[in-house]
């Protein structure tokens, strides 16, 4: 039996970000921003865009500067990014929520942090500080993003993700997913960082798994977007 190819997605570039968006028909009641971690790009995430179209959510994924066809160096510019493709997302939906896999939970985080009108965060496996700066001076890591990695390791080195999470707005819920094998990012700082937060909030750790084996999981993908449609939901009420 043949299927029809998937709709592809609108490509193209804002303030030097090249993005791809996917946007379903009628009226959606949110879109997802979608963030890639460390020496990824917005494609390895199309499949988790696709299920938000199929549900009726718009889906924007975008190369983290220093990172696929993005201008610019991965730094200090990382969480305006992230503010920058959410207001690009709201000129398609009214509510706008992020997803951060690994760094692009870190920056995740941190941008929605800064943004209380942010719905909802979906972090999964995020990093911490100590884990980035580590990966900007090992010589043994193989990352190919650019970095100017003394700046960089300088502007991580004041943040502090333990503190972002508490300055998450009053009704932005956040949901972190890890996988308790995870052999780069301890599930522990998942469990740190739920502590940490306010309500509305929910952890879930996966047992075994890798790294990236959340990403692509389809009852993950599922219950990230029911995750976001309920906190748009209360958010509306």
């Amino acid at each position: 039996m043949k299927h029809a190819p998937p709709a592809p997605p609108e490509l193209g570039t804002r303030d030097g970000l090249s993005y791809a968006l996917f946007r379903p028909e009628g009226d959606p009641p949110a879109g997802v921003v979608i963030v890639h971690g460390a020496d990824s790009a917005k494609e390895s995430h199309f499949d988790f865009a696709r299920n938000l179209r199929a549900a009726g959510l718009v889906a924007l994924a975008y190369d983290v500067r220093g990172h696929g066809r993005s201008a610019g160096e991965f730094g200090p510019t990382a969480f305006g990014d992230v503010l920058s493709m959410c207001d690009f997302v709201r000129e398609h939906a009214p509510a706008v929520a992020i997803r951060g896999s690994s760094m692009g939970g870190w920056q995740a985080i941190h941008a929605a942090a800064l943004d209380s009108s942010v719905a909802a965060v979906v972090a999964l496996c995020p990093a911490q500080e100590e884990r980035l700066v580590r990966l900007l001076r090992s010589p043994d890591e193989a990352y190919e993003m650019r970095v100017d990695r003394a700046l960089a390791e300088r502007w991580i080195a004041d943040q502090d993700i333990f503190d972002a999470v508490t300055k998450l707005g009053p009704q932005t819920a956040l949901l972190l997913l890890h996988a308790q094998g995870d052999e780069r990012i301890p599930y522990t700082v998942s469990k740190e960082l739920h502590a940490t937060a306010r309500e509305p909030k929910r952890l879930v750790i996966v047992p075994g798994g890798h790294h990236r084996s959340l990403q692509h999981d389809l009852e993950i993908q599922d219950l990230s977007r029911r995750f976001v449609l309920e906190a748009v939901g209360r958010k509306a009420q």
